[in-house]
């Protein structure tokens, strides 16, 4: 079962030994329509973004403005409505996908972790990539060089243990941390439950 999660940060268990632990909320999602394997269309609320398409739906599937976003998840419901979140109670393991931190255009030193130059100031070589390339032969950059480029802003998987989940509140208490910024937007999978694997 899928279900879509916003962080809202990390913070500890007071315990011996103490935990690190993230704090997840999993949104208030509407099922709106059955399909098969499993998987359902369901829609929920991210930002004010509204067009003829996103209206359209909502029009379709009876549903109120802040529902504006829509997506296809493995869910447990047999009809459409609120999502079912009682397996989240009996949660063992989930794998977390979220994006990781955008940190733009980067330099190969903080991309890759190369160690760089001597510092000092007759060094003249402090930063940079150094060589890329051969002799005559190839000629040519080999592919998968590892150089300056966009960094970060990429989908992360991470599996993680269930501390515990409050269904009034939708507060999901994962052990460890989750990649992306607090706020990020993210889908969970329930890989193992108490009792039995899913």
């Amino acid at each position: 079962m899928e279900f879509i999660v916003q962080k809202v940060g990390m913070s500890r268990i007071i315990a011996t030994p103490s935990q690190a632990v993230t704090l997840l909320k999993v949104l208030h999602t509407k099922v709106c329509k059955i399909e098969e394997n499993g998987k359902a269309l369901v829609a929920y609320s991210r930002g004010k973004t509204i067009n003829n398409s996103i209206a359209g739906n909502q029009k379709k599937y009876n549903l109120s403005k802040e529902f504006n976003r829509f997506a296809t998840l493995k869910v447990a419901n047999t009809e459409v409505g609120d999502i079912d979140t009682s397996i989240l109670e009996n949660g063992k393991k989930v794998k977390a996908t979220f994006k990781t931190k955008g940190r733009g255009f980067t330099g190969a030193m903080k991309r890759w972790n190369f160690q760089g130059g001597p510092a000092a100031h007759g060094s003249r070589f402090h930063r940079r990539l150094g060589s890329i390339g051969n002799r005559e032969w190839p000629g040519r950059v080999q592919p998968g060089k590892k150089m300056a480029g966009h960094y970060g802003n990429e989908f992360v998987s991470v599996k993680s243990n269930i501390i515990s989940f409050d269904k009034q509140s939708g507060i999901l208490i994962l052990k460890g941390s989750v990649s992306g910024f607090n706020g990020a937007y993210g889908k969970i999978l329930i890989l193992e439950s108490k009792g039995n694997k899913k």
